[in-house]
């Protein structure tokens, strides 16, 4: 039997021998008492990994949390599963074309830029109203079609059907006769002379203009920031279409003069990819001479008379709604989307009439928010999508948005976008839903539908060789201006024999 001087001892010894294991990771040694064999526990030694000369304890790693007998098997088992899990993933991007997009907006620009509804400046107040704008039928006046369906229109060919039931209305006809060029639809696009020189590729988008819009209506003017005049593709242009082409040179300072902006430190911002006084420019050439704007990289594929009572943007792509998901019965909105939520609107294609109280609005808002980021959409997307917030939150029917595919048919599902235009025809000769590709077929007809192809700035890639661009566009303008310039000649030729 112990007494308790017996006792005393030994507990000293096994305390002083736990403290001393605290500094040694040599294995435990066996601590007994001078009478008996007794062991007290220990934990076994902490196994360590090393990496670059630290020593770090392996319990951090989730392994540790399976007991020692069954480590062995679990590490058979992540030999073969991860491999396998890596060459799955493989085979899945191999086989199936993914296409993800997650973007990451910060919360207090959010905040700032999107939440607030700031107040308007009163552009539509009645003395502030240009007299070259009459609200009543610009704003609330009845109209032959509608371009709003009401739904994404995102499954199937629901968004080209309903391009195609927006036809030419009778009064859309305009008199056959000499219009002056002042009195014409003004088509306005822009050329940054310093950034890629104009060639024959920039000129198809003014081919698909002579090709699809009323020559005798409407008037294409090229602006730039340099001169285009010693340009021979654009001289033959001005020369054979004197009333219905023009070149101007812009002169931003003196398009601003009736605006917010009129004297602005803002009128000098510009980028490398001409974003910033792209858009800026496409706004004061509406406001001081109303029309429509193209982007240099379109192609226009039918007249757009049918649009013109009305002042729009356009829908950047065909997405406008979040992921939901359930989670035990609770409707939750999970982060990622697959929709640009503060990027909804375009400027590629867009329509407003001289002096348009929206762009007086517009013009406010740019003249009292940050100035924009470089190489960004404030003054395109994000600044269209606050103007239209502003205008519901005071009552003021808003600008109208065009449906994607009327002129950006290539921003929706893999199943439903048009063809890539610089991708040669798939082998199958279909595009989607078992459409064929052939002059006359499914893809031709949904061409015949909708208003334009917007290209987005790819100017480094070509057209492939008998692709569908080529076959289905680029070869009928060239017969449809071969038809006008025959016609014209026609004309001219029974001119000269009337005056004899």
């Amino acid at each position: 039997m112990y007494t308790f001087q017996d006792s005393a001892p030994r507990l000293r010894s096994a305390t002083v021998h736990r403290h001393d294991y605290a500094h040694d990771l040599s294995p435990p040694q066996s601590v007994t008492g001078p009478d008996d064999d007794y062991t007290p526990f220990l934990p076994p030694p902490q196994p360590t990994y090393r990496s670059r000369g630290r020593r770090w304890p392996l319990n951090l790693w989730p392994l540790n949390l399976v007991p020692w007998p069954q480590r062995r098997t679990v590490r058979k088992f992540l030999k073969f599963a991860i491999p396998l899990a890596a060459f799955s993933l493989l085979l899945v991007f191999y086989l199936y074309e993914t296409q993800i997009e997650v973007a990451f907006y910060s919360r207090g620009w959010v905040q700032r830029e999107i939440d607030p509804i700031g107040p308007l400046s009163g552009c539509f107040e009645p003395s502030r109203v240009s007299a070259k704008y009459n609200v009543s039928e610009a704003v609330y006046g009845r109209r032959r079609t509608e371009v709003q369906a009401g739904l994404p229109m995102r499954r199937g060919l629901d968004c080209y059907d309903f391009s195609g039931t927006i036809q030419m209305h009778r009064d859309d006809v305009r008199p056959r006769g000499r219009l002056h060029p002042d009195a014409r639809t003004q088509f306005h696009t822009y050329w940054r002379t310093d950034l890629v020189p104009f060639g024959p590729r920039q000129e198809w988008m003014i081919k698909s203009f002579f090709a699809t819009q009323d020559v005798q209506a409407s008037r294409l003017i090229v602006w730039s920031n340099g001169d285009l005049t010693t340009n021979e593709i654009l001289r033959g242009y001005v020369a054979q279409h004197p009333e219905s082409f023009a070149l101007r040179v812009v002169d931003i300072a003196a398009l601003a003069k009736s605006t917010e902006l009129d004297g602005s430190e803002l009128l000098k911002l510009k980028d490398k990819k001409a974003w910033l006084d792209g858009d800026l420019l496409r706004l004061l050439l509406l406001w001081n001479y109303g029309g429509v704007w193209v982007d240099m990289d379109s192609l226009l594929t039918r007249d757009l008379t049918p649009l013109l009572e009305h002042e729009f943007v356009t829908q950047w792509d065909c997405y406008g709604t979040p992921i939901y998901a359930n989670f035990s019965g609770v409707r939750a909105k999970v982060a990622l989307r697959t929709e640009k939520p503060y990027q909804p609107l375009n400027g590629a294609l867009m329509r407003f009439r001289q002096h348009s109280p929206y762009l007086c609005e517009a013009f406010h808002i740019m003249a009292i928010s940050p100035p924009p980021r470089i190489h960004s959409t404030d003054w395109g997307s994000l600044l269209y999508l606050k103007l239209w917030r502003r205008l519901i939150a005071h009552a003021i029917p808003p600008f109208k948005i065009l449906p994607f595919c009327f002129s950006d048919g290539r921003s929706c599902r893999l199943d439903n976008r048009l063809p890539d235009p610089f991708k040669p025809d798939n082998r199958a000769g279909k595009w989607t839903m078992g459409l064929g590709l052939e002059e006359g077929g499914g893809l031709d007809d949904v061409l015949d539908k909708v208003f334009g192809v917007h290209l987005h700035n790819q100017w480094e890639k070509a057209f492939p060789p008998g692709g569908w661009v080529e076959r289905l566009l680029l070869n009928r303008y060239d017969l449809r201006l071969a038809a006008l310039e025959a016609r014209s000649l026609l004309e001219e030729d029974e001119g000269d024999g009337e005056e004899l």
